[in-house]
């Protein structure tokens, strides 16, 4: 037996990304069962997301459970099946979202890349929530423009991948207490001779694996953070005061004029002086690199 509450859009336009079909959907039937070669719609992405119950899905020669508060990505291209077992005592209740356009495959291989074909979502998280807004405004507001409808989906997919982003950087409330404690104390003495040692020993950790956890946070490590902080601070004093370069170079903590000229162009392909005069192509007083 099968409960559906679902919607499809056909049109031709290939020039922008577009919902193909949204639903909710309760199964408890093994006769549901969703094989890629089966499929008309190649070039397509799935996201399916469970509510209740359980699926599975057979991709990459393996097969992954889909309890509850899990989802499937997949492309259509790809090889893979999704199903229910009626061996499993409660059906299958899930939402879908499935989409068409290059975008759309971009995003699942980041997202896969990522987290791979199965991730984890709370039913109350943003990403879950803006899905059932896209299924409420068609079902009781009758939306039915593709335009205002793909950049609802956009909108959706940006939470995607936010939320893989939060997901990947998720390491604990000690390690990220640690982590912000580190940045705040560079963001506070960026001018001073600050080495790796100094900022492990701050945070009373192992130089070693305040690195690691940087790396999973913030997808850098803790010297480029800081010379991220003093380039930023070096391009607001080039543009908006008159201090000499040389003294904007020191007050940022760089150890020599011709260490801060290096480090400035490899980040803005010009040197400070070039910078400070280059107004009208750079007209920036401040940059950011977070």
């Amino acid at each position: 037996m099968n409960h559906t509450v679902s919607y499809a859009f056909r049109n031709d336009d290939t020039s922008i990304m577009t919902l193909d079909s949204i639903g909710w959907q309760i199964v408890s039937s093994e006769e549901y069962r969703c094989p890629s070669d089966d499929r008309p719609d190649p070039g397509h992405v799935v996201f399916q997301y469970t509510l209740n119950g359980q699926g599975y899905l057979d991709i990459d020669n393996q097969t992954l459970p889909l309890p509850k508060g899990h989802a499937l990505l997949v492309k259509i291209s790809g090889e893979h099946c999704y199903y229910y077992k009626q061996e499993n005592n409660e059906p299958w209740e899930f939402i879908w979202i499935n989409i068409r356009g290059d975008e759309a495959n971009r995003i699942w291989d980041m997202i896969h890349d990522n987290e791979g074909h199965v991730i984890l979502r709370n039913a109350d998280s943003s990403l879950i929530q803006e899905l059932w807004q896209i299924i409420h405004l068609i079902h009781q507001e009758k939306v039915t423009d593709k335009y205002r409808l793909s950049m609802h989906v956009y909108q959706w997919l940006l939470l995607l991948v936010q939320t893989s982003r939060d997901a990947e950087r998720d390491i604990g409330v000690l390690s990220i207490t640690t982590i912000e404690k580190c940045k705040k104390f560079i963001r506070e003495n960026y001018a001073s001779p600050l080495t790796l040692d100094l900022l492990a020993s701050h945070c009373d950790i192992n130089k070693h694996y305040l690195c690691r956890l940087f790396q999973k946070s913030e997808k850098t490590s803790p010297l480029a953070y800081l010379k991220d902080r003093r380039i930023e601070v070096a391009v607001r004093l080039l543009r908006t005061t008159e201090i000499p370069i040389a003294q904007i170079g020191q007050q940022c903590g760089f150890e020599s004029p011709s260490y801060f000229g290096k480090v400035f162009r490899q980040y803005m392909s010009m040197s400070p002086k070039e910078y400070r005069l280059n107004k009208l192509t750079f007209p920036y007083e401040a940059i950011y690199y977070e």
